[in-house]
């Protein structure tokens, strides 16, 4: 799947899932990945519950639902390879869609994720070595 052209062309509503070290989870909406190259994408966020889960434990799960009837949609799962905070890199990814000035006292990071696997919203994905 090009995962680029994909989020460009496709409209729907992003959730990403997180846990910390010890298991306990947390899951928000999210705008649509930023698409780094073929295996990794970006998420722009704040010093909130989701960051702080990524601190101690570097895998996430991405849901995208696309807009309209039944369940179409994609399944992204995971692992943090990097992470910046305020950096020009944040700023000229995030000037594409919202106003790109820096806010004093509310840091912002770009948090670089590697794509493990991509499944659709349902259906297959059982992988029976984790989870039998």
């Amino acid at each position: 799947m090009d995962l680029n052209e994909y989020f460009e062309n496709v409209k729907g509503l992003g959730v990403l899932a997180t846990a910390d070290a010890e298991g306990r989870t947390d899951v928000a909406v999210y705008a649509k990945p930023h698409i780094m190259d073929g295996e990794t994408v970006a998420f722009i966020m704040t010093d909130r519950l989701t960051h702080h889960n990524l601190q101690s434990n570097n895998h996430a799960a991405y849901l995208f639902k696309e807009e309209g009837p039944g369940y179409k949609g994609t399944r992204l799962f995971l692992t943090k390879v990097r992470e910046e905070q305020d950096s020009d890199l944040l700023y000229s990814i995030r000037s594409k869609r919202y106003k790109s000035e820096k806010e004093e006292g509310n840091p912002r990071f770009l948090v670089c994720f590697k794509v493990d696997k991509v499944l659709s919203l349902i259906g297959a994905g059982r992988d029976p070595d984790k989870y039998e």
